[in-house]
């Protein structure tokens, strides 16, 4: 019986934080407040300082406590790493390329002004210049997995805010494995002018210098190993699933790249985060992106609330109620003036006032890392453990804040007025999707359809559930990626709010129409072309909401009377005319079984769409 119970102790924090996940979480969304401070108040809710307090009077509040902080912290490593592994299958090389004047232009200098300015504020509370430097390199970061998912929660990451906040948040993470090096040295420089000698010696910084070639020997040995293996191993995935065997084998296959590459990259020396970031640009550039990204979606919220409930329950109220003027004057200090110099650098590098304002604003409160690089600073005894210690409270707290700070940046630039693009051009880089055609089923059809949108310039990108099609077309150059578009996570993946058109071009009536009723569900109103397979799916499919119906037998019939007619000599205007004529009379009679009151779509939306 004891190793019953034990068993069930063990599982015990993670029953606890779904029943927070499905409990406060909703009831959070409900109030319309944000879900991550949802999390993060059932993190200090349910952590040692919340009910946890009361179990000696109450003890079955045991059962609704998280006991095991330390388990949680280990799934909230993965939560970042998800997060990070999702920013990199957005981005692609091409991509941050385009946008590496932002990255290392404005990003790496936040780090080093913020870094400059935090320190010197810290020689004004009196700490030492090398505790300083370690604090004001620590907190000069911000948090990732706080501010994009508020970020996207308010719509703001599609705009010039949210490209040139995660310009700065990606050059942070690039920052975090030189800035931990950077602590080690500074330790040993401290440990050698403390000598009696008082000399410094350049051999004491060799270890510490030497960590940079297995950093550079294992992001090497990632991206060369995710370029040989990563295609293989999807392609094989999707010719098992199409042999029925699941969509579980997709997502074992992307839980495995995310947790590979993270291990790899802290074996390396690097953070987790920085090898799953590594593994989304190098599946970013393969077939199988869109289906990794429905694949992945769900485990990466869960463990980002995890990370939330992680942050929460670090919050130590014995600390904050022992001198709350000094943590919250602290957490307000740090917040501010990373905001001022923040605002500062944008504008610097050609950031327009408003989008430097809100992208201040949500980088202002401290970040995840700098639990790592202050616990670092401490282990080598360059910061005082306790004045650590009273830091770290007051960098959670300013994570807490930054819901409300997002809130009150969108509230200052005034939220209602159409985003102006107000960034340099390296950072507009418009999304692939933006205004292209969606064609569903590259096969024969399919490829004549993007050839024939391509020679008149209009950019189109493919969908196909068959992986060895998917590999021929992108063998020819062509946009087309592995994935089910029946179902509406995958639509979202490619831009379904963004796209012009969708043509439907697959030969199975039942999965043609699957996809109509799922794009027309998230899309009434656009331009829908679907292949049929006869008339009477013709008329199904005009039911369904299609802008027009091409159906197999009709057209062919149609082919083949032009060709005879041709032959026999009849003038090639006059052949085309009745064929037009008889085309718009099938089409007449399909779309009389469209409902009564549903306005038809002109057929010919698609080509005056398109010619515009």
């Amino acid at each position: 019986m004891a190793t019953h119970g034990g068993s069930a102790g063990e599982y015990k924090d993670l029953v606890v934080f779904l029943a927070a996940a499905g409990v406060v979480v909703p009831l959070f969304n409900r109030l319309k407040i944000s879900p991550v401070l949802g999390f993060l108040a059932a993190g200090v809710l349910l952590g040692p300082d919340g009910l946890a307090r009361l179990s000696g009077a109450v003890p079955w509040l045991n059962w609704l406590t998280i006991s095991d902080a330390g388990q949680i912290r280990l799934l909230s490593e993965l939560g970042v790493a998800f997060l990070l592994f999702m920013i990199g299958l957005e981005l692609s090389w091409e991509r941050l390329k385009a946008m590496r004047r932002l990255v290392f232009g404005l990003g790496l200098t936040q780090v080093a002004v913020c870094t400059v300015g935090l320190a010197a504020m810290f020689m004004l509370m009196g700490q030492t210049l090398v505790s300083a430097a370690v604090l004001g390199m620590g907190l000069a970061l911000s948090s990732t997995a706080v501010v994009m998912p508020v970020m996207a929660e308010r719509g703001r990451m599609g705009g010039a805010t949210g490209r040139s906040t995660f310009s700065i948040l990606l050059a942070q993470d690039l920052a975090v494995a030189p800035i931990l090096i950077t602590v080690t040295v500074l330790a040993a420089t401290a440990l050698q002018t403390a000598t009696p000698a008082g000399e410094f010696d350049p051999a004491v910084l060799r270890p510490a210098l030497l960590t940079l070639i297995p950093a550079a020997i294992g992001l090497a040995l990632i991206v060369i190993l995710g370029r040989l293996v990563l295609r293989p191993m999807f392609r094989s995935v999707a010719r098992a699933r199409s042999r029925g065997q699941g969509q579980e084998l997709f997502v074992a296959a992307s839980l495995l790249v995310v947790v590979g590459a993270g291990l790899a990259a802290q074996i390396a020396g690097l953070s987790m985060s920085l090898g799953a970031l590594v593994a989304g640009l190098l599946l970013a550039e393969t077939e199988f992106r869109r289906e990794v990204e429905v694949s992945i979606e769900p485990f990466k919220g869960l463990l980002l609330g995890v990370f939330f409930v992680g942050v929460g329950i670090g919050l130590d109220l014995d600390v904050v109620a022992s001198d709350p003027a000094r943590v919250f004057g602290l957490a307000f200090g740090l917040t501010a003036l990373k905001a001022v110099l923040i605002y500062g650098a944008a504008r610097l590098w050609g950031v327009k006032n408003r989008t430097a304002i809100e992208t201040a604003l949500v980088l202002g409160p401290a970040g995840e890392f700098a639990f790592v690089i202050l616990a670092a600073g401490a282990v080598e005894g360059i910061v005082s453990p306790d004045f650590s210690r009273t830091v770290m409270i007051a960098a959670t707290i300013s994570m807490f804040t930054v819901p409300l700070m997002a809130m009150l940046a969108q509230r200052l630039v005034n939220k209602v007025a159409k985003e102006q693009p107000d960034l340099v051009p390296e950072a507009l880089v418009p999304t692939p999707e933006d205004g292209q055609v969606l064609i569903v089923g590259f096969g024969r059809v399919g490829r004549l359809v993007g050839e024939m949108l391509l020679e008149h310039q209009q950019p189109f990108m493919a969908l196909d559930a068959n992986a060895s099609t998917v590999a021929k077309g992108r063998a020819e150059g062509s946009n087309v990626f592995y994935g089910d578009a029946a179902r509406s996570e995958m639509l979202e993946k490619c831009a379904i709010d963004r796209v012009r058109a969708v043509v439907v071009t697959m030969d199975a009536p039942t999965k043609v129409d699957e996809v109509v009723e799922a794009v027309r569900k998230m899309r009434p109103d656009v331009i829908l072309i679907a292949r049929a397979r006869d008339s009477k799916h013709a008329e199904r499919l005009y039911r369904l909401g299609v802008t027009d119906a091409v159906p197999e037998t009709t057209e062919a019939s149609l082919q083949l009377a032009e060709n005879t007619l041709v032959d026999l000599g009849i003038p090639m205007g006059l052949v085309l005319a009745s064929v037009h004529e008889k085309r718009d009379q099938f089409r007449k009679v399909f779309q009389a079984a469209m409902p009564e009151g549903d306005t038809s779509r002109a057929p010919r939306a698609l080509r005056s769409t398109l010619r515009r």
